[in-house]
């Protein structure tokens, strides 16, 4: 039973799947999990800036996993005494399944801080109803302040406030700016007139790449008129506007939250030790005292053997590779093949900072500009697990290029299906 359909429970159902039937071993392999598709999100701030479909973005498990029975529905809790588990599915129907050896992969959900108004008034990047809101949200406002009578709404209404520097926040200001120069040109008002501002704590834009490609991305930032506030974060958050922490006020309509993750809520409905939120287990992704449960990706503390002391970061680089190990160890435990540790060699990351430009440190070799943007498309496009879908987003790629990118307000996704609580699970139906 694979709890979970993000990177690394998708990976190892995938890897799994075909370890076993090599072995023709009759093993039910079963993953459960509130969506049914594997969401790339590495390129969800390429569906909120209007360049990559949504459905690009989503593997059907049905397709991709061959041999392999899903389930839709979202875990409610776990009894390993008794190796069963219950869930609840789309009808809020509560059901009971169980298991010999369990893999728990639930992902993991938007961190949120005790800020004032942030859950009802921001926005966060972690699912596709998110992103598609972002895009739509945006453009209304763009629209709405072209006919605003009051100079100081128009202005709110043009200002979006992104928090978190790291490198899912730096590409989704990068691509917004992107969306609005567009906007801009077909609406016919001047793109300096909106504003953009990214807030972080840290004193430094995406510290994952290092202090050289970060200053580089700084500049880029900054040359596009995105205005960069290190060490500072929000106070309170507002329909019309945000309070930062040294008391100053920004009127905006728009604020997008994308400062980290956090274990999902079933991680700590276990009753297991945890560090940082996410469960504990062995650098073999076994769960301690208990041989028949193992859990990778974000909602573990898989330990970093190269850096003793530390757990990986949640990534989707870690998360892919921790499925493929935990394939080997299941198989393992089942009698086939040896179980082997966790350990990582980092690639370096890629990131994506709108036309023309990105930055990224493959094999540690830095890279920046047009050079490193054909390497970070060139990496999505590799790491996509899906013949259709490498076709389709380099299509959409090949469109951006060539073409004015599209503004439009589709309306796919409302207000309510990009609430951070709806991101934990499946949206469930409202019953009269």
């Amino acid at each position: 039973m694979i709890v979970g359909s993000g990177f690394t429970g998708f990976t190892c159902a995938r890897r799994l799947s075909r370890i076993l039937r090599r072995r023709h071993d009759d093993v039910d392999i079963t993953v459960i999990s509130p969506v049914d598709y594997m969401l790339y999100t590495p390129l969800l701030p390429d569906v909120a800036g209007g360049v990559v479909d949504a459905r690009f973005v989503a593997v059907p498990l049905a397709n991709a996993l061959k041999g392999v029975r899903l389930v839709r529905g979202r875990v409610e809790g776990v009894d390993f005494a008794q190796r069963s588990l219950t869930y609840c599915d789309l009808e809020r129907r509560q059901r009971r399944m169980s298991w010999d050896r369990l893999v728990l992969t639930p992902g993991s959900v938007t961190r949120l801080f005790d800020i004032p108004g942030l859950a009802e008034h921001a926005r966060g990047l972690k699912t596709a109803a998110e992103a598609l809101y972002l895009r739509d949200h945006i453009v209304e406002q763009l629209e709405l302040a072209n006919i605003e009578d009051d100079p100081r709404v128009a202005a709110a209404r043009r200002t979006v406030v992104v928090v978190g520097a790291s490198y899912s926040g730096t590409e989704l200001v990068a691509q917004l700016r992107a969306l609005a120069d567009a906007a801009a040109k077909q609406m016919r008002f001047d793109a300096d007139s909106v504003k953009f501002v990214l807030l972080d704590t840290a004193e430094q834009v995406m510290p994952e790449v290092g202090e050289k490609l970060g200053k580089a991305a700084l500049k880029v930032l900054r040359r596009r008129g995105i205005d960069v506030r290190l060490g500072m974060t929000l106070k309170e958050v507002h329909a019309d506007h945000v309070v930062l922490k040294d008391d100053s006020r920004i009127d905006t309509h728009t604020v997008a939250w994308v400062t980290g993750v956090t274990g999902a809520p079933l991680i700590s409905d276990l009753g297991l030790p945890t560090e940082k939120g996410r469960l504990k287990v062995q650098p073999d992704l076994q769960v301690p005292e208990h041989p028949e449960v193992f859990a990778a990706g974000d909602a573990a503390a898989v330990p970093d053997l190269t850096q003793p002391g530390k757990i990986t970061p949640p990534t989707a680089q870690h998360a892919t590779r921790q499925g493929k190990v935990l394939a080997r160890n299941v198989a393992a435990s089942l009698g086939h093949g040896t179980a082997k540790e966790y350990k990582h060699r980092n690639l370096g990351l890629v990131v994506d900072l709108g036309p023309h430009y990105a930055v990224a440190n493959p094999l540690n070799v830095h890279l920046s500009g047009f050079p490193a943007k054909v390497v970070t498309r060139a990496y999505h496009l590799y790491a996509i697990p899906r013949p259709v879908n490498r076709w389709a987003v380099s299509l959409a790629y090949l469109t951006d290029a060539l073409f004015a990118r599209s503004v439009v307000s589709i309306g796919l996704s409302s207000q309510d299906d990009a609430q951070f609580s709806t991101s934990e699970g499946i949206p469930l139906p409202k019953i009269s």
